[in-house]
Protein backbone atom coordinates (compact mmCIF):
# COMPACT_ATOMS: atom_id res chain seq x y z
CA UNK A 1 0.00 0.00 0.00
CA UNK A 2 1.68 3.17 -1.33
CA UNK A 3 0.86 6.79 -0.78
CA UNK A 4 -1.05 7.27 -3.56
CA UNK A 5 -3.75 5.05 -2.47
CA UNK A 6 -3.94 7.16 0.37
CA UNK A 7 -4.29 10.46 -1.54
CA UNK A 8 -7.78 11.74 -3.06
CA UNK A 9 -7.23 11.84 -6.58
CA UNK A 10 -3.79 11.66 -6.43
CA UNK A 11 -3.63 15.58 -5.32
CA UNK A 12 -1.26 16.34 -2.23
CA UNK A 13 -2.19 20.15 -1.53
CA UNK A 14 0.37 21.62 1.11
CA UNK A 15 2.09 24.96 1.70
CA UNK A 16 5.34 25.85 -0.63
CA UNK A 17 7.59 27.21 2.97
CA UNK A 18 7.10 23.68 4.47
CA UNK A 19 7.84 21.86 1.05
CA UNK A 20 11.24 23.60 0.60
CA UNK A 21 11.93 23.15 4.30
CA UNK A 22 10.94 19.45 4.18
CA UNK A 23 13.46 19.11 1.08
CA UNK A 24 16.28 20.82 2.96
CA UNK A 25 16.21 19.12 5.90
CA UNK A 26 16.62 15.70 4.21
CA UNK A 27 19.52 16.87 1.79
CA UNK A 28 21.52 18.26 3.84
CA UNK A 29 25.62 18.00 2.67
CA UNK A 30 27.68 17.82 6.00
CA UNK A 31 31.50 19.67 4.73
CA UNK A 32 35.08 17.33 4.99
CA UNK A 33 35.88 18.77 8.24
CA UNK A 34 37.23 17.61 11.41
CA UNK A 35 39.75 19.31 14.38
CA UNK A 36 40.24 17.01 17.32
CA UNK A 37 39.09 13.42 18.45
CA UNK A 38 35.37 14.13 18.16
CA UNK A 39 36.23 14.25 14.26
CA UNK A 40 36.62 10.00 15.09
CA UNK A 41 33.50 9.48 16.17
CA UNK A 42 31.75 11.84 13.39
CA UNK A 43 33.71 9.48 10.77
CA UNK A 44 32.20 6.56 12.93
CA UNK A 45 28.53 8.06 11.88
CA UNK A 46 28.95 8.45 8.82
CA UNK A 47 30.44 4.51 8.60
CA UNK A 48 28.16 1.52 7.98
CA UNK A 49 27.19 0.50 11.39
CA UNK A 50 25.26 3.92 11.94
CA UNK A 51 24.85 4.87 8.34
CA UNK A 52 24.06 8.18 8.47
CA UNK A 53 23.09 8.03 4.81
CA UNK A 54 19.77 7.11 6.00
CA UNK A 55 18.97 10.68 6.77
CA UNK A 56 20.08 12.51 3.06
CA UNK A 57 23.71 12.66 4.33
CA UNK A 58 25.69 10.15 3.01
CA UNK A 59 27.97 12.55 1.14
CA UNK A 60 30.54 14.63 2.74
CA UNK A 61 31.81 17.74 0.68
CA UNK A 62 35.39 18.09 0.05
CA UNK A 63 34.48 21.44 -1.03
CA UNK A 64 32.47 23.62 1.48
CA UNK A 65 30.96 25.65 -1.95
CA UNK A 66 28.90 22.52 -2.00
CA UNK A 67 27.86 21.68 1.31
CA UNK A 68 25.62 23.93 3.80
CA UNK A 69 26.37 22.13 7.04
CA UNK A 70 29.84 22.55 8.90
CA UNK A 71 29.89 19.95 12.34
CA UNK A 72 32.53 21.45 14.15
CA UNK A 73 33.76 18.49 16.22
CA UNK A 74 36.74 18.98 18.42
CA UNK A 75 38.40 22.36 19.70
CA UNK A 76 39.07 25.26 17.46
CA UNK A 77 42.49 27.53 18.07
CA UNK A 78 42.72 31.27 17.76
CA UNK A 79 44.84 29.81 14.59
CA UNK A 80 42.22 28.01 13.23
CA UNK A 81 39.00 30.50 14.10
CA UNK A 82 39.78 32.14 10.64
CA UNK A 83 39.81 29.53 8.66
CA UNK A 84 36.67 28.54 10.30
CA UNK A 85 34.93 31.48 9.58
CA UNK A 86 36.62 31.91 6.18
CA UNK A 87 34.92 28.15 5.02
CA UNK A 88 31.66 29.23 6.69
CA UNK A 89 31.25 32.47 4.44
CA UNK A 90 32.35 29.94 1.25
CA UNK A 91 29.40 27.45 2.11
CA UNK A 92 26.41 27.78 0.45
CA UNK A 93 23.07 29.51 1.05
CA UNK A 94 21.39 28.11 3.49
CA UNK A 95 23.52 26.77 5.89
CA UNK A 96 23.94 25.44 9.06
CA UNK A 97 26.32 25.09 11.65
CA UNK A 98 26.36 22.04 14.84
CA UNK A 99 28.83 22.23 17.27
CA UNK A 100 29.92 19.05 18.31
CA UNK A 101 31.58 18.33 22.04
CA UNK A 102 32.40 19.99 24.99
CA UNK A 103 35.52 22.20 23.25
CA UNK A 104 33.94 23.50 20.50
CA UNK A 105 30.60 24.46 22.14
CA UNK A 106 32.98 26.00 25.57
CA UNK A 107 36.36 25.05 25.08
CA UNK A 108 36.22 22.31 27.23
CA UNK A 109 39.23 21.57 29.87
CA UNK A 110 41.40 23.69 27.50
CA UNK A 111 40.82 27.04 29.56
CA UNK A 112 43.82 28.98 28.22
CA UNK A 113 44.79 31.38 25.80
CA UNK A 114 45.11 29.16 22.91
CA UNK A 115 41.62 27.93 21.96
CA UNK A 116 38.33 29.41 21.54
CA UNK A 117 35.76 29.33 24.34
CA UNK A 118 33.11 28.41 22.53
CA UNK A 119 33.02 28.51 18.29
CA UNK A 120 29.93 30.69 18.78
CA UNK A 121 32.37 33.44 19.11
CA UNK A 122 33.08 33.04 15.35
CA UNK A 123 30.23 31.47 13.35
CA UNK A 124 26.56 31.38 14.34
CA UNK A 125 25.64 27.39 16.12
CA UNK A 126 22.61 26.18 15.28
CA UNK A 127 22.11 23.21 17.15
CA UNK A 128 24.79 21.90 20.12
CA UNK A 129 25.81 18.04 20.77
CA UNK A 130 27.23 17.62 24.19
CA UNK A 131 29.64 15.14 25.18
CA UNK A 132 33.40 14.36 25.73
CA UNK A 133 33.39 13.03 22.72
CA UNK A 134 29.92 12.39 22.11
CA UNK A 135 28.83 9.11 20.84
CA UNK A 136 27.55 8.77 17.08
CA UNK A 137 24.06 8.26 18.61
CA UNK A 138 24.17 11.50 20.16
CA UNK A 139 25.53 13.51 16.98
CA UNK A 140 22.81 11.64 14.98
CA UNK A 141 20.21 12.93 17.70
CA UNK A 142 21.53 16.63 17.07
CA UNK A 143 21.17 15.75 13.56
CA UNK A 144 17.63 14.70 13.84
CA UNK A 145 17.02 18.05 16.38
CA UNK A 146 18.22 20.12 13.41
CA UNK A 147 15.94 18.60 10.67
CA UNK A 148 13.25 19.61 13.11
CA UNK A 149 14.09 23.20 13.28
CA UNK A 150 14.51 23.31 9.77
CA UNK A 151 11.63 22.30 8.89
CA UNK A 152 9.85 25.60 11.26
CA UNK A 153 12.10 27.72 9.69
CA UNK A 154 10.40 30.66 7.99
CA UNK A 155 11.57 31.69 4.13
CA UNK A 156 10.46 35.47 4.95
CA UNK A 157 10.71 36.91 8.38
CA UNK A 158 7.56 37.20 9.93
CA UNK A 159 6.51 39.11 13.16
CA UNK A 160 6.03 36.93 16.49
CA UNK A 161 2.47 36.31 17.82
CA UNK A 162 1.98 39.88 19.97
CA UNK A 163 5.14 41.41 18.64
CA UNK A 164 4.13 44.91 17.33
CA UNK A 165 6.04 46.21 14.16
CA UNK A 166 8.10 48.79 15.77
CA UNK A 167 9.51 45.33 17.75
CA UNK A 168 9.86 43.53 14.42
CA UNK A 169 11.91 45.97 13.22
CA UNK A 170 14.16 46.52 15.78
CA UNK A 171 14.85 42.77 16.12
CA UNK A 172 15.38 42.37 12.50
CA UNK A 173 16.48 45.30 11.06
CA UNK A 174 13.65 45.61 8.46
CA UNK A 175 13.19 48.48 6.14
CA UNK A 176 10.62 49.56 4.23
CA UNK A 177 11.12 50.67 0.72
CA UNK A 178 10.49 54.42 2.08
CA UNK A 179 13.52 54.04 4.29
CA UNK A 180 15.52 51.74 2.95
CA UNK A 181 19.29 53.27 2.14
CA UNK A 182 21.32 52.08 -0.78
CA UNK A 183 25.01 51.36 0.60
CA UNK A 184 28.10 53.15 -0.88
CA UNK A 185 29.79 49.74 -0.99
CA UNK A 186 28.41 46.79 -2.74
CA UNK A 187 30.30 44.26 -0.62
CA UNK A 188 28.38 44.05 2.59
CA UNK A 189 29.08 41.52 5.37
CA UNK A 190 26.52 38.76 5.46
CA UNK A 191 23.95 38.88 8.67
CA UNK A 192 24.43 37.01 11.91
CA UNK A 193 21.55 34.31 12.35
CA UNK A 194 19.29 35.18 15.39
CA UNK A 195 20.55 34.28 18.78
CA UNK A 196 24.54 34.13 17.15
CA UNK A 197 27.24 36.28 19.25
CA UNK A 198 28.65 39.03 18.23
CA UNK A 199 31.07 37.33 15.58
CA UNK A 200 31.10 39.46 12.97
CA UNK A 201 33.02 42.20 14.86
CA UNK A 202 36.27 39.94 15.41
CA UNK A 203 37.13 36.89 16.65
CA UNK A 204 37.27 35.51 20.46
CA UNK A 205 40.33 35.48 22.39
CA UNK A 206 41.00 32.45 25.27
CA UNK A 207 39.37 35.13 27.72
CA UNK A 208 35.75 34.24 26.46
CA UNK A 209 35.07 37.92 25.24
CA UNK A 210 34.80 38.70 21.64
CA UNK A 211 37.81 41.14 20.88
CA UNK A 212 37.25 43.27 17.40
CA UNK A 213 40.76 43.60 15.56
CA UNK A 214 41.89 45.75 13.08
CA UNK A 215 42.23 44.69 9.67
CA UNK A 216 44.76 42.29 9.14
CA UNK A 217 45.33 41.72 12.86
CA UNK A 218 45.82 38.52 14.36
Amino acid sequence: MGVESQLPHGILLTQTEKFVNWGRSGSLWPATFGLACCAIEMMSTGGAHYDMARFGMEVFRASPRQADLMIVAGRVSQKMAPVIRNLYDQMAEPKWVISMGVCASSGGMFNNYAIVQGVDHVIPVDMYVPGCPPRPEMLMDGILKLHDKIKQEQLVERPRPGESMEEFKRRTGWTGPEEAVVPGDAATQPQAKEGGRDHLTGFARGSGHTTPTAEGEW
